[in-house]
């Protein structure tokens, strides 16, 4: 594992254009599965995922990748997205330590995970590609048609290779100046 303090720093310089990469999976049958034999991990959905304990899982997983949006929400806005039926957070937990989370978020038939990763100390353990093949798998047990997922130049290097590994196929990828809020 590396340097958990190179880790807690941003990789790279802020690029001057953000690259999103939009991916999706049309069916179930795409997905190939990754799960990790971690004796300690153990993915716990959250019944009742309120506002303050949502921002310390984000910001403990996107810190290091300039994440932005879930705190600079208000919190109404914030509790009604998680209070929503259509709406599901899960977390990875290690010997009973949160250790990464992924979002689902479901409309019209297009499952959509919104937001997944670790906290640095956990990376390079073989968990991310565990919390991404449950993330698809609770995906694939709702109503969903469609599975979608994004992923941009901020986020963790591993990233895209994960989802396609996983069975993501790219759709399309959008260029954009580097808004200010990840300054």
């Amino acid at each position: 594992m590396s340097d958990s303090s190179e880790l807690h720093n941003p990789p790279t310089p802020i690029p001057d254009h953000l690259v999103i990469t939009h991916l999706h999976m049309p069916s179930r049958a795409d997905f190939r599965p990754a799960y990790s034999e971690h004796p300690d991990a153990a993915i716990v959905r959250l019944a009742l995922p309120d506002v303050r304990y949502y921002r310390f899982l984000y910001s403990a997983v996107g810190e290091a990748w300039r994440w932005r949006d879930r705190l600079i929400m208000p919190d109404a806005d914030l509790e009604a997205i998680l209070r929503s039926p259509t709406n599901e957070v899960h977390v990875l937990q290690v010997a009973g330590t949160p250790a990464g989370y992924f979002e689902l978020e479901t409309a019209d038939g297009t499952s959509h995970i919104a937001y997944l990763g670790l906290r640095p100390e956990y990376m390079g353990l073989g968990l991310g590609k565990h919390l991404l093949s449950t993330g698809i798998a609770c995906a694939w047990q709702r109503p969903t048609e469609r599975l979608t997922v994004q992923t941009c130049n901020l986020d963790a290097p591993s990233a895209l290779d994960n989802y396609l590994k996983r069975g993501f196929s790219v759709t399309h990828i959008d260029r954009q100046p580097m808004p200010v809020r990840y300054s």
